[in-house]
């Protein structure tokens, strides 16, 4: 029993260690948005059941433990030789980079599969292996509490990641930690292997029972989808509608794990009639949630939604516990409810974005919980097994339809989803248009005076004197923008100047670029525009390569704001490509007005290592299309911020300390500057 649990408790912790760090790894590679987090949960999903399968075909096998033992050498012989060309076994190098791709999730499932995919398909599969080899040797002993630990395995393994191992290691250390801990499970895994006996096994495999019908694997199957689509669900919802904090997705996905310790570890930690009342009273807060969101602080929303998740993933965990096979059919119902959970991530990550223009797949999650919830509170409503998945698979269909309606409906002008989120075009007033990303704000523009710099660019911003004084000899100036929002930098550019945006999401570039009639920075601008899409650093590190530096006079750091940040784009190496892209008395200007994030150590800890002159422009708005924004200022040459207008605002850094770490590609820690 020993020796099972370290094992299965080992690969848990493993199986889940490897989640955070290779997203953490590929998140620059893909613009940093929360959406490459989704869509490796969907791989992740989808090789879990993989492995579940393999266990589920293994244990039918005369020569079980020798196939195992195989697949096990293998592993071990990939992670040797990707550690030998990668700089660990499982951080890929950066040639599967891509240097642009509208919908990546393609190259997102290529990249993790080369780099985790083998150990991760080996640790998937332990647990249901173990358990069933664990109950047909002891087959009067409950594989649940396995189960259990294995939970809990995970759930420690997921937040130990950015609690211990993310502020002290860099990703090569954790690559090489990881690794070594892979081996360490993979003689563990020798030793049952070579205790065990084919013979043990297929004399306790002569033990059968009745099988389970179609209908219970499809209600199996059920339960796993809706508590995988919820998750994911409610995840998209928090990170992208409320607020995106970095990491945030840890919550969630522990508060699933945590339903299936307590789901599975005892049947007294589930009450069906107790849970209908704490899911409705949370469903309520939920409703009230939405209506006051604008006034609600962001703490109790992400509580109330974290509630109404742990709930919901109680009722279905707690459903399947209820539903679970013998233990002769335990790879059979892992296999299932598995399934069921790639199949949530399918819908979320593929079927969801191409019906709907939001989250609507949130609401459905949530009907379909309620569903559940009074079929199993009051089956002689619906019937049996068979009656009941067709009432789901019914009120789904529906239910689906009903978004459809709802998603058609509101009052923008605009919606438009895609991998990098919700893109709305919003009228504010008569005179007065918005485009806004998720739940910020990216610029307005006035009807009656459309060339105004507004929001967070107005000329008494940072950036806005910055422009309107630089270059100080009265030549075309020559500016790079990264992060494109509405075009509002453009109303800066004069006859002659030349204005490179740099953008990753095509919805926010056809708005600005004019598609639908509502915006008209770029088109309005007197500069020379060019608008380029991808990733700002990739971008300029490709064109740096085969042109070499642009000699930009001002680089603009604008993909900050947001909450979603990027921190590619703010690292040594990063500064390394923007200096050689800059002129030697160039201008940096980063737009470091941020809600959740403290971003002034990190770039001050930037201009420590480049010697950089580094000053903050505060701006406290006094007209309407102002908002409070802080811009930090560096540059190479001290008088190039020599600007009489600029040194008149400067609050400079001569007594500032931090004890944040520079920011580099192996290392970085939003934790640390967390507000």
């Amino acid at each position: 029993m020993i020796l099972f649990a370290i094992n299965i408790f080992l690969s848990a912790f493993l199986l889940f260690q490897i989640q955070p760090l290779i997203g953490k790894f590929i998140l620059p590679w893909f613009g940093g948005t929360p959406a490459v987090w989704s869509t490796a949960m969907l791989f992740f999903q989808a090789l879990l059941t993989g492995g579940y399968a393999y266990s589920y075909w293994l244990v039918k096998q005369t020569k079980q433990r020798w196939i195992h033992a195989f697949l096990l050498i293998l592993t071990l012989a990939l992670l040797t030789t990707l550690g030998l060309v990668w700089r660990s076994p499982i951080t890929p190098s950066a040639d599967l980079r891509p240097a642009y791709v509208e919908f990546p999730v393609f190259n997102i499932f290529f990249i993790l599969l080369a780099s985790v995919g083998l150990p991760y398909f080996v640790l998937a599969s332990n647990s249901p292996l173990m358990q069933a080899w664990f109950s047909r040797l002891q087959p009067t002993s409950s594989y649940a509490r396995l189960y259990a630990l294995s939970n809990v395995g995970s759930l420690l393994g997921l937040l130990a990641y950015p609690v211990l191992v993310e502020p002290n290691f860099s990703l090569q250390t954790q690559g090489w930690s990881w690794s070594i801990g892979f081996v360490l499970f993979a003689f563990v895994s020798f030793f049952i292997v070579y205790q065990l006996g084919d013979k043990k096994i297929e004399v306790a495999s002569a033990q059968k029972t009745e099988r389970a019908s179609m209908s219970l694997k499809l209600l199996w199957m059920i339960l796993g989808g809706v508590a995988s689509l919820f998750l994911l669900s409610i995840t998209n919802q928090i990170t992208q509608e409320v607020t995106v904090i970095p990491f945030l997705w840890v919550l969630p996905l522990a508060i699933y794990l945590l339903s299936f310790i307590l789901a599975f570890s005892d049947s007294r930690w589930y009450n069906r009639q107790l849970y209908a009342v704490l899911f409705s009273l949370a469903s309520l807060a939920t409703l009230w949630a939405l209506t006051e969101r604008q006034n609600l602080p962001i703490v109790y929303q992400v509580s109330i939604y974290c509630l109404l998740l742990f709930f919901s993933c109680m009722i279905c965990h707690g459903e399947l516990y209820q539903l679970r096979p013998p233990a002769d059919q335990l790879t059979t119902f892992y296999l299932m409810s598995s399934l069921g959970g790639a199949f949530g991530g399918v819908f979320v990550n593929f079927v969801a974005p191409a019906l709907f223009n939001g989250y609507w797949e949130f609401y459905l999650g949530w009907l379909m919980t309620m569903l559940i919830l009074v079929i199993r509170l009051f089956p002689k409503w619906v019937g049996e097994y068979k009656k009941q998945t067709q009432a789901v698979a019914l009120s789904f269909a529906i239910g689906t339809l009903l978004m459809l309606g709802l998603n058609s409906g509101g009052e923008q002008l605009s919606a438009d989803r895609n991998f990098y989120g919700v893109v709305r075009t919003i009228k504010l007033d008569d005179n007065t248009l918005a485009m806004i990303h998720g739940i910020t704000i990216h610029g307005i523009q006035y009807k009656d005076n459309p060339t105004e710099a507004t929001t967070y660019f107005s000329s008494d911003s940072g950036v806005g004197i910055l422009l309107n004084n630089y270059p100080k000899d009265n030549q075309p100036a020559k500016v790079a923008v990264l992060g494109l929002g509405i075009g509002t930098l453009a109303a800066y550019g004069e006859t002659g100047d030349d204005y490179r945006l740099y953008e990753i999401n095509q919805i926010a570039i056809d708005l600005a670029e004019g598609e639908g009639g509502y915006f008209s920075f770029l088109e309005d601008s007197k500069a020379n525009i060019e608008v380029i899409a991808g990733d700002a650093r990739i971008s300029l590190e490709n064109e740096y390569n085969a042109d070499g530096s642009h000699e930009f006079d001002v680089i603009v750091l604008d993909t900050f704001s947001s909450d979603s940040v990027p921190v590619h784009l703010v690292t040594k190496q990063a500064f390394d490509l923007y200096l050689a892209n800059l002129k030697p008395d160039g201008v940096i200007a980063a737009n470091i007005s941020n809600q959740h994030i403290d971003l002034q150590p990190v770039f001050y800890q930037i201009a420590q290592e480049f010697g950089l002159t580094i000053i903050r422009i505060d701006n406290i708005p006094d007209e309407p299309n102002e908002y409070l924004s802080i811009w930090m200022l560096m540059a190479k040459n001290p008088e190039s911020l020599n600007i009489p207008e600029l040194q008149s605002r400067a609050q400079t850094y001569e007594n500032y300390s931090t004890d944040v770490a520079l920011f580099t590609d192996d290392y970085s820690n939003l934790f640390q500057i967390l507000r």
